[in-house]
C-alpha cells in the first residue's frame, strides 16, 4: 500500500464520502423520508428518541447551531407532528421538548432505512473489513471523547 501523508489522505477521503453519501441518499433527493425530514430534523428526532427529552440548549450544542436556528428545526417539527414543547416545571424559562407518537414512529422508520442504506454499502466488503473499518472509527470516537472532557 502507497504511503500517502496526512494532507493526502484528507484529499481522499474529501473524495470517497461524497460517493458514499450519494449512495446513502439516492432517491431521497435534498430529503431523508417522505415526510420531508431534513437531516438536522432527523439528527434532532434521533436525540429525542435516545435521551426522552432535551431543551433547546442542547439540542441547539448537539448539531451546533444557534439556539435561534434550533427554535427554526423545531417549529417545523412541531408543525409536523413529530414534537411537542412542554415547559420545565422548575424553571419556567425552560422550554423541554419531546417526541410525540408520531414523531417516534417517523423516527423509527428512519433509523430502519438508515439501517438497511448502512447494510447495503457495508455488505459490499468483507467481515473482516468492515470489523476494521468500524474498529478505526470507535478509535477516532473514544479520541474525539476524550478531547472533550
Amino acid at each position: 500500500m502507497t504511503t500517502l501523508s496526512l494532507a493526502e489522505f484528507a484529499d481522499k477521503v474529501a473524495e470517497i464520502m461524497p460517493v458514499m453519501m450519494r449512495e446513502f441518499f439516492r432517491n431521497q433527493p435534498g430529503r431523508f423520508y417522505k415526510t420531508r425530514i431534513t437531516i438536522p430534523q432527523f439528527v434532532v428526532l434521533d436525540m429525542l428518541y435516545r435521551s426522552g427529552e432535551s431543551n433547546m440548549t442542547d439540542l441547539a450544542r448537539h448539531i451546533f447551531v444557534t439556539t435561534a436556528a434550533m427554535t427554526g428545526i423545531v417549529d417545523r417539527l412541531v408543525r409536523d407532528g413529530c414534537i411537542r414543547r412542554a415547559g420545565d416545571p422548575k424553571d419556567r424559562r425552560m422550554i423541554r421538548v419531546m417526541l410525540t407518537s408520531k414523531g417516534t414512529g417517523v423516527v423509527k422508520d428512519m433509523i430502519e432505512k438508515r439501517n438497511r442504506m448502512t447494510m447495503k454499502i457495508f455488505g459490499m466488503i468483507s467481515r473482516k473489513d468492515r470489523f476494521e473499518y468500524l474498529r478505526i472509527l470507535e478509535h477516532i470516537r473514544d479520541h474525539i471523547r476524550k478531547q472533550e472532557e
